[in-house]
C-alpha cells in the first residue's frame, strides 16, 4: 500500500472530495484507485475562518510500483509503514517470574508485554481493583473522605484513569510502539477512531472497563495480580563483582517476595516509596516539575476563540489550547493537561493536603474547559541539594491549600479579576467552578510561591490576547496543581536498569521517564522488552 500524507480539504467537504484529492495527488485516474483508508485525520484551525481537515491515507492502486517510482523523492508519498508489533524475546523454559510494581499505564503495558511473551509476571499494586478504587475516589469527591491507599493516584489504572484519557504525546519512536498501545486499547473496548484521530482520547468511564479487560487478558496469559500490596523495602545484595543486585521485595504486611527482575512503575505520587528507595540506596536525582492552579472557562468561549463560526462542528468537537509565555522574572508559564468539556477533580493522596487535576469523559460535554495554569520550576534554582526536596515543596503548598480551603478537602478558589488585583475573593462570579467536594473563595497567593504568583499575573493578560476571554475577571482558578510530573528521576542506563541496582527497572512517569498515558505505556513496553531480553540472555 501507499501512504499519502498532508492531504488538506475544507472542513465542510463532501465525501467524494477525499478520493478525488487522492487521485489528483497521485496523478492517477479514478479507475486506478482500488481502495483507500484513512490512517490519520487532524484539523488545522490556525485560520479559524478557513479551517481545514488534514488527512493521511493508505491507498491501493493499480501499478503501485510505477506510482511509487514517480514520487520517490516526495516525502509525503511512500510505502505504508508496517506498524505491527513483534515480541523481542519469549520466555525460556523454567525462567523466573518478573515483578511489576504498579498497575497504571506503564505497569499495565509492561505486564501485558511480559505476559504476551510468556513470562507470567506478578503485578503488585498498593491500591484496589479499578471499580472499588472508583468508589473510594468518589468518596473524596462527594463526601470529603480520603483513603490514602485508594484514590486518584493509587489503584488499578493509575492516575490516568481519572483524567481526560489523552492518547497523544510528543515522543518520537521509530518502532511505532504507540500504535501497539492504541491497538491494545481498541481490543479492550476503546472506540476504533482513536487509531485515526490525531488527538485521540477516551475518558474516564471507558477507561475503567478497558483496564478490567486488559487485566483479564494478562491473567489469562499467566499473569498474577496482587492488589492492596505495598512494597515497603528492597532486599539488595552485592555480587562477586561488587554490583548491587535486587533479590527480593519486603511487603507492607510482613511478607517477602523473591524477585530478581523488578519493573518500578509506581507513578508520580508514590512519595513514601520514593523515600524508601532513596533510603535503600537506589540512585535518584531531583527533576524539574511545575506548580500552579487549574483554570476554568466556559467551553463555549474556547470553542468560539478557536473555531469561530465553526464552533460546535461535530468533527471538531470541544476545542483545546496549548499556550505558554516566558516571563520577565525568567519563569515560563504554560497550559498543562487541558481538559475540554471536563471538570476539576480532587487529586490528593495524602491527608491534610489539597491537590487538583483535570478530567473529561469521552463526550467532553461538561460546561467548562479546564487546564493546568502552571509555572515551571527546577531543582538547581528552587529546591537544591536534596533529591527528595521537590516532595517537600509539593507538600508545603498542598498543605497551605488545604488550610486555605477550610481544612476539609475543599479547595481554595479565586476569580482572575481578584487575583490580578491582589485581593482575596469573597464570592465567585459567572464562571461556576466544577471542583468537588467544593471550593472556598480565597487568596491563591497564599498557596503559591511568590515567583509563581508574579509570573502568573504577567501571563494572564498575554494569554487573554491569544484567547479571547482567557483573563476575564470571572474566570475561576482553583488551587493547587502540583502533580504535573514526578519531582524525581530514578536514573537508569541504556539497559533500562537502575544505574546502581541491577535487576531494578525504573519506568514510566514516577521514575521520571514519561508524561501522560501514552508515553508511560510506551515506556512500559520498552522496559518489559529489556527485562525479557535480560532473562532470555540468562
Amino acid at each position: 500500500m501507499i501512504r499519502v500524507t498532508e492531504l488538506k480539504l475544507p472542513l465542510h467537504h463532501p465525501d467524494e472530495a477525499l478520493p478525488a484529492a487522492i487521485c489528483k495527488r497521485l496523478r492517477i485516474g479514478p479507475r486506478d484507485l482500488v481502495r483507500y483508508a484513512v490512517a490519520r485525520r487532524a484539523h488545522d484551525a490556525r485560520d479559524r475562518t478557513n479551517i481545514a481537515l488534514v488527512y493521511s491515507v493508505d491507498v491501493n492502486v493499480r501499478n503501485e510500483g510505477t506510482v511509487l517510482a514517480r514520487f520517490r523523492k516526495d516525502r509525503q508519498i511512500g510505502t505504508t509503514p508496517d506498524t505491527s508489533y513483534r515480541p523481542v524475546a519469549t520466555a525460556p523454559e523454567g525462567s523466573g517470574r518478573p515483578v511489576v510494581i504498579g498497575a497504571g499505564p506503564c505497569g499495565l503495558f509492561a505486564a501485558l508485554i511480559l505476559a504476551q511473551s510468556g513470562f507470567r509476571p506478578i503485578i503488585l499494586d498498593r491500591g484496589k481493583v479499578v471499580r472499588e478504587r472508583t468508589k473510594d475516589t468518589w468518596g473524596l469527591w462527594r463526601r470529603g473522605v480520603l483513603n490514602p491507599e485508594s484514590n486518584v493516584q493509587f489503584g488499578e489504572g493509575g492516575a490516568g484513569t481519572f483524567s481526560d484519557g489523552k492518547l497523544y504525546s510528543r515522543i518520537k519512536d521509530s518502532r511505532n510502539l504507540d500504535r501497539k498501545v492504541l491497538t491494545e486499547f481498541v481490543k479492550a473496548g476503546a472506540p476504533p477512531e482513536i487509531l485515526t484521530e490525531a488527538h485521540p482520547h477516551i475518558g474516564t468511564f471507558r477507561l475503567v472497563k478497558m483496564v478490567e479487560t486488559m487485566r483479564e487478558t494478562i491473567e489469562a496469559l499467566g499473569g498474577e495480580y496482587r492488589f492492596g500490596t505495598r512494597v515497603d523495602g528492597l532486599h539488595v545484595e552485592t555480587d562477586g563483582a561488587g554490583q548491587r543486585c535486587i533479590r527480593g521485595l519486603h511487603l507492607h504486611d510482613g511478607g517477602y517476595l523473591e524477585a530478581s527482575h523488578v519493573v518500578l512503575a509506581i507513578g508520580h505520587s508514590a512519595r513514601d516509596t520514593f523515600a524508601m528507595l532513596h533510603a535503600a540506596g537506589v540512585h535518584v536525582e531531583a527533576k524539574p516539575f511545575s506548580i500552579g492552579v487549574r483554570i476554568e472557562h466556559p467551553q463555549s468561549w474556547i470553542d468560539q476563540a478557536r473555531f469561530g463560526a465553526d464552533a460546535g462542528h461535530p468533527i471538531l468537537g470541544a476545542a483545546e489550547y496549548h499556550i505558554s509565555h516566558h516571563c520577565s522574572n525568567g519563569r515560563t508559564v504554560y497550559s498543562f493537561c487541558m481538559c475540554p468539556g471536563g471538570t476539576v477533580v480532587a487529586a490528593t493522596s495524602e491527608e491534610g493536603r489539597v491537590a487538583t487535576n483535570g478530567m473529561s469523559q469521552y463526550s467532553r460535554n461538561e460546561r467548562n474547559a479546564n487546564s493546568g495554569f502552571v509555572v515551571a520550576i527546577d531543582p538547581a534554582r528552587d529546591y537544591p541539594g536534596d533529591p527528595l526536596a521537590g516532595l517537600t515543596l509539593q507538600r508545603h503548598w498542598e498543605q497551605r491549600a488545604y488550610v486555605a480551603g477550610g481544612s476539609n478537602y475543599k479547595a481554595p478558589a479565586q476569580r482572575v479579576g481578584d487575583f490580578l488585583a491582589g485581593r482575596a475573593s469573597t464570592t465567585l462570579g459567572s464562571v461556576v467552578p466544577s471542583y468537588k467536594p467544593g471550593v472556598q473563595p480565597a487568596d491563591l497567593s497564599a498557596c503559591l510561591p511568590d515567583f509563581a504568583v508574579a509570573a502568573m499575573r504577567e501571563a494572564l493578560p498575554v494569554f487573554g490576547r491569544q484567547i479571547r476571554g482567557y483573563d476575564h475577571p470571572d474566570v475561576v482558578m482553583t488551587g493547587v496543581e502540583t502533580r504535573t510530573s514526578s519531582p524525581v528521576r530514578f536514573t537508569r542506563g541504556d539497559d533500562m536498569q537502575s544505574l546502581n541496582t541491577a535487576g531494578l527497572y525504573p519506568a514510566g512517569e514516577g521514575a521520571g521517564y514519561a508524561g501522560g498515558i501514552l508515553s508511560a505505556a510506551v515506556d512500559g513496553i520498552k522496559v518489559a522488552e529489556a527485562v525479557a531480553l535480560n532473562i532470555r540472555a540468562g
